[in-house]
């Protein structure tokens, strides 16, 4: 039997030609990898539902970076769990701050670029992120921790944060982070964070803002290990609903009028659509973070051997590059660069 086939696409599936006409590429310059450094910490100390990852005491963030630019990666984001926490979360904007240090150590020591996440759920003791608002802890109380309860939802004070939140960036800045990444989803908050770092003499230092993060089930094992868990509620009413997509590009168009210079999208896997729609609405770079449950699950499915680790990570990551994605924050970061 003949067939009349005049479009073959195997023909460009050969070895030697593949290569050619591949259409995307993860570089592990495209890679940021996060660090979590840890001021309670003597020790490293292994984060279980994260294989691989650990917290680092002040005195090993230098080594820990300088594993990382090892494999070829060369950008760092700084997570840090303080040695003390209050109701506003004050070590985050200390001078003495375990971020604070860390950055001034690194960047005295190697050639990293160095990004600071800036947030307070790490610093605050009822770990949300950012000022209460009068009365939420005893509301929630009263109702039982009914997160149902439209009572019990507002936790967090948007505007009181936002002064918070630019004197923690400049104090990043100050220690000679590279690039700031303001996580709260704070309305307002590039605004505040790029007028505070003008005024004091850091117009240079970006800001890569995450401004489409959504409210996700994917972030567990880093609640772990940043030591940031709610003490009691939700994120529901600051972090965006996984349901609207139209809201995310609101949510990027205000990032971007209010002085942006990078859009992060989070997470990463079950947002790519997302990512798309930020790629082809807005001339910034796109960032996608490939959270901590993404990069659980696909080590869980690998232990079991239902999966090849390494083949996985490298595809999702490719996934989130053809989506759009200029650069990845992933724990897979020195894995996939040891591939590549």
């Amino acid at each position: 039997m003949e067939f009349d086939l005049t479009e073959r696409p195997r023909r460009l599936r050969a070895d030697g030609v593949r290569g050619l006409v591949s259409e995307t590429t993860v570089r592990a310059s495209d890679l940021v990898a996060p660090v979590f450094v840890d001021a309670t910490a003597d020790e490293r100390v292994p984060i279980p539902s994260m294989p691989g990852h650990e917290r680092v005491p002040v005195e090993e963030a230098v080594p820990r970076v300088r594993e990382v630019m090892g494999t070829g990666v060369g950008a760092v984001l700084l997570f840090g769990i303080p040695e003390s926490k209050d109701e506003v979360g004050s070590r985050a904007w200390a001078e003495d701050g375990v971020v604070q240090r860390a950055t001034r150590r690194v960047k005295a020591e190697t050639e990293a670029y160095v990004v600071t996440d800036v947030c307070f759920c790490e610093y605050t003791d009822h770990g949300h992120c950012g000022v209460l608002a009068d009365g939420a802890r005893e509301t929630w109380e009263r109702f039982g921790g009914d997160a149902e309860d439209p009572d019990t939802r507002l936790t967090v004070a948007n505007d009181p944060t936002l002064s918070n939140l630019a004197r923690t960036a400049v104090s990043h800045a100050a220690a000679g982070a590279d690039m700031i990444a303001p996580s709260s989803m704070t309305d307002g908050m590039v605004r505040a964070i790029r007028s505070g770092l003008d005024e004091a003499g850091f117009e240079d230092v970006p800001v890569m803002s995450y401004a489409a993060k959504f409210q996700s089930a994917f972030y567990g094992p880093f609640r772990d290990a940043a030591d940031g868990a709610p003490a009691f509620g939700d994120r529901r009413h600051y972090q965006m609903d996984p349901a609207n997509g139209r809201a995310a590009m609101r949510e990027v168009r205000l990032d971007v009028d209010q002085g942006a210079d990078v859009l992060m999208v989070k997470p990463a896997l079950a947002y790519l659509d997302v990512v798309r729609r930020v790629r082809d609405g807005f001339d910034r770079p796109v960032a996608a973070y490939n959270v901590s449950g993404e990069y659980a699950m696909i080590h869980a499915a690998a232990q079991k051997g239902w999966l090849d680790l390494e083949a996985a990570a490298y595809e999702s990551l490719l996934s989130i590059k053809r989506a759009g994605a200029d650069l990845i924050v992933t724990y897979f970061a020195e894995d996939v660069a040891d591939r590549l």
